[in-house]
């Protein structure tokens, strides 16, 4: 919610803070199931905006299979809850101008979702 904010102060338009935000929010909870300790930071330039998001998690161990929809590694009680359907990083591909990650077994995940604020 704090990112909305702030974007939305700045001026950006509405579509491209529902896709930071969609982003935003696959990212963190990628985090919370899998990555132990995380780091989000938000980067804003006047033509882009750049989300950096960085875990201490047990990696990505093959990342071409995690983009494809409904792949996932989460735990049977992330399941229960509704969370957990293998579309996080697929929907932080389809959302973002460019998706880089960076990940090895055992070396947590680094994930550079960029934007370019004239497209939404």
């Amino acid at each position: 919610m704090q990112i909305q904010r702030l974007l939305k102060f700045i001026g950006f338009d509405a579509g491209l803070i529902r896709r930071i935000s969609i982003c935003a929010y696959e990212a963190e909870m990628n985090v919370v199931m899998h990555g132990g300790d995380g780091e989000l930071r938000l980067l804003v330039d006047p033509k882009k905006v750049i989300l950096e998001v960085a875990d201490d998690g047990p990696g990505i161990a093959d990342i071409d299979l995690a983009l494809q929809e409904g792949y996932t590694t989460a735990l049977p009680e992330h399941r229960e809850m509704g969370f957990g359907a293998g579309m996080g990083l697929p929907n932080i591909q389809r959302n973002a101008d460019s998706l880089e990650i960076h990940s090895e077994n055992g070396q947590g995940a680094h994930l550079i979702i960029t934007f370019e604020s004239g497209s939404s």
